[in-house]
């Protein structure tokens, strides 16, 4: 890493790169434990505070960068070179941009080994630093992520702050409803397919919503707190979304009614907490969380294994579902729940992403579950 850096450095220092001549200076990354990181800069120069967590993906920080399910939190990419393809243009198709997860960039800040200055790639158009500094976002480099990465496995998650100016306080996201500051402010429809779903959002991702438009769907996207009993639906999907599952009390009230109902629900990741707590399960924190592409679970019904994309910090307590319920998939590495689905009625739910973006789509086919149990239901009162 230090040869890497060093080498960084002398380019710095000779050339202009892609986008024009890039920022280089100290900065530090601080923990609550008193640990002091040393490390150079790039993005915006501002100083930002959250939860400090790592993804060890080797691709996707497009994808990653753009999930809300992110918001608060100082993200640690493990793969050691990042920026190297850039970042593609914000072109639209069905009104979502096509290469992007959401709107904006939703970490707090992002920690890095070693920085491309120079990208390659047919679709990229700017530069990672150039993107972070466009949306205030800032970046440290030149970071033994590898050390860090491994602090926080045997300590657990923990806050920290990147300082380029004035120092931040420490904060903290479970302490916040940050599914409000991720949510639509407003009722959007997409597509005009014939089976009409109902999408929760708690911050969902854009390919939650071109996966059932491809599977003959019209998408009614609302606000997590939305009051959507007078909206004409043939089932619901609750989407993933960032922070602490229990500050959505709203949502969990509304997805209770709903279970007294036929009509079939999907929930993926903080959507699959929210539905066991509408059921009157619990939930509690993981030590660090699972976020990657290689996380594997198992589907209890089949006994078929898959590797899956992740990203999350809380889990269903398994002790707690009840007797109407029961794991559908199990983690592989800790045997947490990754899945709920309920005895009889149409209701099921994943803690992993199926719709993947970026990451594996093996588990694909539940969008298809989904929409067949739709279809199935049609007209049940």
């Amino acid at each position: 890493m230090l040869f890497s850096v060093a080498t960084n450095l002398r380019n710095f220092a000779s050339k202009k790169y892609k986008g024009g001549m890039e920022k280089h200076r100290k900065t530090q990354l601080l923990l609550q434990d008193g640990t002091v990181y040393d490390g150079y800069s790039f993005g915006s120069d501002k100083s930002a505070a959250g939860e400090v967590v790592f993804n060890t993906s080797m691709t996707g920080y497009i994808e990653s960068l753009t999930d809300p399910s992110y918001t608060g939190q100082i993200l640690i990419l493990t793969f050691p070179l990042i920026g190297n393809y850039g970042v593609p243009s914000e072109e639209k198709i069905n009104s979502l941009k096509h290469y992007f997860e959401s709107d904006k960039i939703h970490i707090k800040g992002l920690i890095i080994s070693n920085y491309s200055f120079d990208y390659s790639h047919w679709s990229a158009v700017k530069s990672l630093s150039d993107w972070l500094e466009q949306h205030d976002v800032p970046g440290i480099y030149a970071i033994d992520t590898r050390a860090l990465t491994k602090k926080i496995r045997e300590n657990g998650t923990m806050l920290g702050k990147i300082v380029n100016d004035v120092e931040p306080d420490f904060y903290n996201p479970d302490e916040h409803d940050l599914v409000k500051e991720v949510t639509t402010n407003e009722v959007e429809e997409f597509g005009s397919g014939s089976n009409r779903i109902l999408l929760l959002d708690c911050g969902a991702k854009n390919n939650i919503v071109r996966c059932l438009l491809e599977r003959d769907t019209t998408v009614i996207k609302v606000p997590y707190d939305y009051d959507y009993t007078g909206i004409k639906y043939d089932g619901i999907m609750v989407s993933n979304g960032p922070g602490n599952p229990k500050k959505c009390e709203v949502t969990i009230n509304h997805l209770r009614k709903s279970l007294g109902e036929e009509k079939p629900i999907f929930g993926i990741c903080l959507g699959n907490q929210l539905l066991g707590l509408a059921s009157g399960a619990n939930t509690f924190k993981l030590k660090y969380g699972h976020r990657s592409h290689n996380q594997p679970v198992l589907n209890v019904e089949t006994n078929r294994a898959y590797i899956t994309s992740q990203n999350h910090g809380f889990a269903i307590d398994d002790e707690s579902l009840g007797g109407n319920w029961k794991p559908l998939f199990t983690n592989l590495n800790d045997g947490t729940i990754e899945g709920i689905r309920h005895t009889s009625k149409p209701f099921f739910s994943t803690q992993f992403h199926p719709e993947a973006s970026s990451g594996p789509t093996d588990t694909e086919y539940l969008f298809d579950e989904f929409v067949d149990l739709v279809k199935m239901y049609k007209g049940v009162k």
